[in-house]
């Protein structure tokens, strides 16, 4: 199915493909895999784009506004014409749902739902739009799935941009949410140097939901973990001011019921972004609840410190509307997960590629990052403390703008 229509002062066409569910088995189950090409009126024939969202389990975004919002949009359409790809799963690809009764056949299910996979729906569509090479721009788990995309299929690509999202290579999932631990503490440690006054807030909230006095918009008791998972906001450009005014909300308001819904990083209306979480960072291993096990005694207990994006297996029982993924979950955790990157193909790749790697990011640590780099021959690299993870969102033109100029040897 094809499109055409115009907001905003762009040109979309919606583009629909029947994929197979496994790529391996292309006589199996197909699901839906939507992509929508955006194009300033006078470039329709400029080189594509494609755009590779976080998540995993996050749709891509919707253009809106003049100039073209997001922000890194009207920078690409000067030089492009981009394809926003609905990750399968979300968006207006097959949505996954509610589990059905066999956890085990739901789990067997979300193993085709990875960076792998969405590489292969792009590789349909470059077949399908009759193109011989595209770049593509990855955005935090966007980036996991372009690198997976330089180890597959290199010669599909012309430049490869990454912006928060460049994943170590053959490391154990342990030792990455280890260094997300060590970033998050210091980045407790920075929010109360600029709000001292939040930490008496912060130990009287926890208190409250120690006591059941703390309730979610539905109405469940918040629990102290499940508070702590705020910390979240402390890793994204302006996320510390965002939890610094909801500690200044009365605990038992409906607006702070509403502000923390909307901070806490595992929920059902992405249930998705839960279930397969840790399985991004799976470079050929069992992640085993890596979170859980990996957590230093201080982030434990009765402690503090605020946690970022952390899966633990208690999400599924702390959360009502994630009980019914519970046992998929569960599944999941014990699932011996495919190798997603190839080092020698990696380290021969003849592909321009620019990576934005942020200092402070507590999502992809830079030192893994760096590690990747040096492995990509030919990368430029843009090591910044300007930015915390979501630099894309809070600053994209400027963002992008550099990337393309490193990838093109002018910046």
């Amino acid at each position: 199915m094809t499109l055409s229509y115009s907001i905003s002062g762009s040109v979309l066409t919606d583009h629909l493909l029947s994929l197979p569910l496994d790529h391996e088995s292309s006589d199996g189950e197909t699901i839906e895999v939507f992509a929508r090409e955006v194009a300033a009126p006078d470039g329709r024939d400029r080189p594509f784009l494609v755009f590779l969202q976080g998540g995993p389990g996050q749709e891509a975004s919707r253009p809106v506004g003049r100039p073209s919002s997001p922000a890194w949009l009207a920078r690409a359409l000067r030089d492009y014409r981009v394809l926003m790809l609905d990750q399968r799963g979300t968006g207006r690809s097959t949505p996954y749902g509610a589990p059905g009764t066999d956890p085990a056949a739901d789990a067997e299910r979300l193993t085709h739902f990875r960076a792998d996979a969405i590489v292969r729906d792009a590789e349909a569509f470059r077949e399908h739009l009759g193109v011989d090479r595209w770049s593509v721009l990855g955005q935090s788990f966007g980036g996991f799935c372009s690198l997976h995309y330089l180890s597959a299929f290199p010669d599909s690509l012309d430049a490869a941009y990454f912006t928060g999202g460049l994943p170590p290579v053959g490391r154990p999932v342990d030792d990455i949410y280890s260094t997300t631990f060590e970033t998050m503490r210091m980045l407790n440690a920075r929010y109360h140097r600029q709000f001292p006054m939040d930490s008496e807030r912060l130990q009287r909230i926890l208190e409250l939901c120690d006591a059941g006095e703390v309730l979610g918009r539905d109405g469940s008791p918040v629990t102290r973990r499940s508070m702590r998972t705020i910390g979240n906001q402390l890793g994204m450009d302006g996320g510390a001011e965002a939890v610094h005014y909801m500690l200044e909300r009365d605990p038992r308001s409906p607006a702070f019921a509403h502000d923390f819904s909307a901070m806490v990083p595992f929920n059902a209306r992405n249930p998705l972004y839960a279930v397969i979480h840790e399985s991004s960072y799976a470079d050929g291993v069992v992640t085993g609840w890596s979170s859980e096990r990996v957590q230093p005694e201080d982030f434990k207990g009765d402690s503090l410190l605020l946690t970022g994006e952390h899966l633990f297996p208690w999400h599924f029982e702390d959360c009502a509307d994630l009980r019914p993924y519970r046992e998929v979950a569960s599944i999941l955790a014990d699932h011996p997960w495919p190798q997603l990157y190839d080092a020698d193909v990696l380290s021969q790749v003849d592909v321009p590629c620019a990576a934005a790697i942020y200092a402070d990011d507590p999502f992809v640590d830079r030192r893994f990052s760096e590690e990747t780099a040096d492995l990509l021959p030919g990368t430029r690299r843009w090591l910044t403390d300007d930015y915390l993870h979501n630099g894309l969102r809070s600053d994209g033109g400027r963002v992008l703008d550099r990337l393309i100029g490193l990838a093109r040897g002018t910046a």
